[in-house]
């Protein structure tokens, strides 16, 4: 695993769960809570505590903060402050991507010590092509943070698209997981899809964190981790939102001990 992996291995060895911080006006009327920026705040802090010392990984979804416009953004930052002080791993769901100094600057908010959006890792996109991220993956290797690159991703829409083949024989999906995993860095690999109609090399893929939406709600289960990601399966993150924030705020601890010994480690 690279070193911008390592402190993700070291979580992960406790227990492979993240948490989504999902605040939607659903999950917020069911919490009691304002479809506000005031609600999401109170909403992502709240979860953040339930977290801390029950699991170590945090996935907030910026675009249910963005909603709010620059209050969002302010609920957002003290969210993302909350969970670094309480030393979770932070994936900022925020799916960017582009080319040039537009690219770099999503990297500059997300990845750079001291932002007010400083997360450990960021989702992107590579639709422009994996090279277009050169300067993220630069900024994150020198901070030591961590990239997942969209490449097989968990909705039905994305198949054919993401099962596209070049012209030599690879599919949009295996070519991006291919050139991502030789730079170190992780991926986000839905645990609804099929590899083989992917294309996925799961064998070169052994060893790189992969982020696994669609269990719980979306109907992925635990214990087809490994039937699902083969010799992939080591290094999977068990990502779920709805099925442990459903559980509701007095509920959300014993969720989250439960879920979290369901996902198990990654081996030491």
């Amino acid at each position: 695993m690279s070193v911008p992996a390592d402190r993700l291995r070291e979580v992960a060895t406790e227990s492979r769960l993240c948490v989504g911080i999902d605040p939607h006006a659903g999950l917020l009327s069911a919490w009691g809570l304002p479809d506000t920026a005031v609600g999401a705040r109170e909403f992502g802090l709240r979860v953040v505590d339930a977290v801390a010392g029950r699991a170590g990984i945090v996935k907030p979804q910026a675009d249910f903060f963005e909603r709010h416009g620059s209050a969002g953004y302010a609920a957002l930052e003290a969210v993302l402050a909350a969970a670094r002080g309480a030393g979770l791993f932070i994936i900022a769901d925020v799916k960017r991507g582009d080319m040039g100094t537009t690219v770099d600057a999503y990297g500059e908010a997300w990845l750079t010590p001291g932002s007010p959006l400083e997360a450990d890792a960021m989702t992107v996109g590579a639709y422009q092509g994996v090279g277009s991220l050169d300067a993220v993956f630069a900024r994150a290797d020198t901070f030591g943070k961590l990239l997942f690159v969209l490449a097989a991703t968990s909705n039905p829409e994305g198949l054919a698209v993401q099962s596209a083949r070049d012209r030599d024989g690879r599919t949009v999906a295996g070519a991006i997981a291919a050139e991502v995993a030789v730079r170190g860095h992780g991926l986000v690999i839905g645990a609804t899809v099929s590899p083989v109609d992917a294309g996925l090399d799961l064998v070169a893929l052994a060893g790189a964190p992969i982020l696994a939406p669609g269990f719980g709600h979306q109907g992925a289960r635990i214990d087809e981790l490994d039937e699902v990601f083969g010799p992939a399966a080591d290094a999977v993150l068990v990502a779920e939102s709805r099925s442990i924030l459903g559980a509701g705020p007095e509920g959300i601890a014993a969720a989250i001990v439960e879920h979290a010994r369901e996902a198990g480690s990654w081996p030491s």
